[in-house]
């Protein structure tokens, strides 16, 4: 399917935000989620989590820049049929990052139905 307007698609992201439980993100420290077309190096890549995991950090940790949740527009439209596609395929996504957050890894994600 082709793109979805840049508007369109940044509200599905807020959507898919909005549908994780609240005490999921309350527990968000110091993140942001960014919308981009693509991955410059991995332009099939739907999203990407960029920073450093709440299991990672250690007593050093402070004055960092937010972590950075990317969700890539153009790669998650190439591979849905349907908006409806899209909207599913944002949440996932978006959910699949956030574990990254948390310190929960690829293969945990599969078992629990994210993959």
């Amino acid at each position: 399917m082709n793109a979805l307007p840049l508007r369109q698609f940044e509200e599905l992201v807020a959507d898919a935000l909005d549908q994780v439980p609240a005490e999921l993100m309350a527990l968000l420290d110091n993140v942001v989620v960014l919308v981009e077309d693509r991955n410059p190096d991995e332009p099939e890549l739907l999203g990407l989590y960029e920073g450093y995991a709440l299991t990672e950090r250690g007593w050093d940790y402070g004055g960092a820049l937010p972590d950075r949740i990317m969700i890539y527009r153009e790669a998650i439209c190439d591979i849905c049929e349907t908006e409806d596609d899209v909207v599913d395929e944002v949440t996932i996504t978006v959910v699949h990052e956030i574990a990254h957050h948390f310190g929960i890894e690829e293969d945990r994600l599969h078992e629990l139905g994210w993959g």
